[in-house]
């Protein structure tokens, strides 16, 4: 009984969602969809001639310019337009017109409308262009005699028109220029707009007095002869002083004709809706009993601690609610046992973490015990000397071995404040722009005596330096370090060459630093950036140094963003520093 309640509600549902929605389409089809399409379209196109008549108003707009926002106005809208007086007779040049010069130097205005609405595609083959000779036989305009309106134009050995009456006039004369419409609007309603301009003018008095008001007129007019529906939109305007009036046709025909279309349309839609009902309810009958040997399939795989379940089922009865409820159950264990698992992996590594931390921690105290241990037992002993009461003569040279001893404690428990601060982030950057080589000029004068001990030159060899953005403060700490460990590690009577100049791979500069010696060992070199870290396994103190200076080095790069790095050369070592 339930799986057959199942089916029937399913059936039931499908089938009046159905049924309203095709109502629903249909009720608005059928009674709605006429008004709003028309009123759309009234909307639209009134707006499009309204911007039209204020810019014929306002703008000032040559012939020419007029002509161009009319063929415009024609290709949005679809719709012929024109402006006319209260009597229906045309105030503006007609769009498509040819202008012809004659023999004795006058230009003749060939009205073309009319000819382009009854033979739209025979004036198109003509081709006319500017130098070809025409003869036109036609009607002079009664208000401009330099405005004919032709029954028939003969170009060559073709004409396009009809045979013209007795009394119309016959002219020759050479093209001076054309205007006509394009492939596309060859045939846009002109023969509608001549006809409606005949329909509706002259206007009725009331009419006039509407649009003398300022309102324009929407009008729906059905042709007498086709029965097509139009739209007539009439706007007034106000030019020189005399009241004129933008006409336009535009066409709501085709509507009506996709609408009834449509209706029908819709019939066939139902029936396939209905055979589509009929389909669904025998399907959902045969997929009812899918669910259960689904449910037993999960419950397996749970068995065996597998998880990774397939979706859920998709009904809302107590066949759906078990399914969801085995898979958040699922879900919940298995991600419980992931959290179990990440929290397992978390805590190793945390206690590697915790291990390395203590061990560096350990290493640090018993390297700065080593480090202060030896001065500190240099000035014990020649403190001790001096109180004993050592000879005169040695006595200067027990005060100042105390206070040279004392300078290196307090340089390196400097150091190691230093290093403190650097790791903790407490600096804040103080950056400036300057020329490093200036910097490095200064430190290597500093220097000059203590390289002058072991003999060795330091030579600078900028090239296309340019300037850096750092703090000047800890960059002349990095140079002096870095200087101050070539100098150290170099062989005696050798150079130490520093290059700053332009990094080719990031436009930036590049700092380089090389000096004669030992080289390091490939293994050991990314171990030099560690606190108190010495390639000597004695730790011999025979060259000097906290062994602090390149882990200071390193932070303060570090701190800038910059790139860094250290590497052997055939006959020493080569430190590097790319600014950006």
């Amino acid at each position: 009984m339930r799986k057959r309640g199942i089916t029937v509600k399913l059936f039931a549902i499908t089938a009046i969602f159905f049924l309203a929605f095709y109502a629903m389409i249909m009720i608005f089809q059928l009674l709605f969809f006429d008004r709003f399409y028309q009123h759309h379209k009234t909307k639209e196109a009134a707006e499009h001639l309204h911007q039209l008549a204020e810019g014929y108003v306002k703008e000032s707009w040559s012939e020419a310019e007029f002509i161009k926002q009319t063929f415009s106005y024609m290709k949005v809208t679809k719709s012929p337009v024109t402006v006319v007086d209260a009597e229906g007779f045309q105030l503006v040049q007609d769009p498509y017109n040819i202008m012809l010069e004659t023999g004795d130097g006058a230009v003749i205005e060939v009205s073309l409308s009319l000819l382009v609405a009854n033979y739209g595609k025979q004036v198109q083959a003509l081709d006319f262009r500017n130098g070809d000779t025409l003869i036109v036989e036609g009607e002079v305009d009664e208000g401009d005699s330099s405005v004919i309106y032709p029954s028939v134009i003969h170009k060559d050995k073709f004409s396009v028109g009809e045979d013209p009456d007795d009394d119309e006039i016959k002219i020759e004369g050479k093209v001076k220029s054309v205007s006509l419409p394009k492939d596309g609007m060859i045939n846009r309603g002109l023969g509608i707009l001549y006809d409606a301009l005949l329909e509706w003018f002259p206007l009725k008095e009331e009419q006039i007095k509407q649009l003398s008001d300022g309102e324009s007129l929407q009008l729906n007019w059905v042709e007498s002869w086709s029965g097509k529906h139009n739209l007539v939109l009439i706007e007034p305007i106000k030019k020189d002083g005399e009241m004129q009036y933008m006409f336009s046709v535009t066409s709501i025909q085709e509507i009506k004709d996709t609408n009834e279309a449509l209706r029908i349309f819709y019939v066939y839609i139902g029936v396939a809706g209905f055979i589509l009902i009929i389909l669904l309810s025998l399907f959902f009958s045969r997929i009812v009993s899918r669910p259960l040997i689904k449910l037993n399939d999960m419950a397996k795989k749970m068995v065996n601690l597998d998880f990774s379940l397939a979706k859920p089922i998709q009904q809302k009865d107590e066949l759906g609610s078990l399914s969801n409820n085995m898979l958040v159950m699922a879900k919940n264990l298995d991600i419980a046992l992931n959290d179990l698992k990440q929290a397992n992996k978390k805590l190793k590594q945390d206690m590697k973490k915790r291990e390395k931390m203590e061990k560096e921690q350990r290493e640090f105290f018993e390297h700065a015990s080593h480090e202060l241990k030896t001065p500190l037992s240099i000035v014990k002993s020649f403190a001790e000397g001096l109180q004993d009461g050592v000879s005169p003569d040695k006595r200067d040279h027990y005060v100042e071995v105390i206070i040279e001893e004392s300078e290196k404690m307090e340089v390196l428990i400097k150091d190691m404040l230093d290093l403190a601060k650097l790791e903790n982030g407490a600096i804040k950057l103080r950056k400036t722009s300057f020329l490093l080589s200036e910097m490095i000029e200064v430190l290597a004068y500093k220097l000059f005596c203590i390289a002058k001990e072991k003999n060795v030159v330091i030579e600078i060899m900028p090239k296309n330096e340019q300037h850096i953005l750092a703090d000047y403060e800890w960059m002349e700490r990095v140079m002096q370090n870095l200087l101050m460990n070539a100098v150290r590690h170099s062989e005696p009577d050798s150079v130490i060459v520093i290059r700053i100049g332009l990094d080719q791979t990031n436009g930036g500069s590049i700092f380089e630093i090389e000096n004669k010696g030992k080289q390091i060992p490939e293994e050991h070199l990314e171990n030099i950036w560690k606190r108190f870290y010495r390639t000597e396994s004695s730790r011999s103190r025979m060259t000097g140094g906290t062994g602090l200076g390149l882990a200071i080095v390193q932070q303060i790069l570090d701190l800038h963003a910059f790139h860094y790095g250290a590497e052997n050369m055939p006959d020493g070592m080569r430190f590097y520093v790319q600014f950006k």
